[in-house]
């Protein structure tokens, strides 16, 4: 394995535990609330 790929690698083993660490934290409900929000100023219902 060269050195980029396991740079790669790693880079990406920690960004899905970050995921997964913010699914376990709530963080998508947020997200999911905020989305939401600007979805209804932009039709003009909120």
């Amino acid at each position: 394995m060269s050195r980029r790929n396991m740079i790669r690698t790693v880079v990406f083993g920690v960004g899905i535990l970050l995921f997964i660490g913010g699914i376990f934290q709530g963080g998508y409900t947020d997200t999911l609330q905020k989305a939401v929000r600007i979805c209804m100023e932009c039709i003009g219902i909120g």
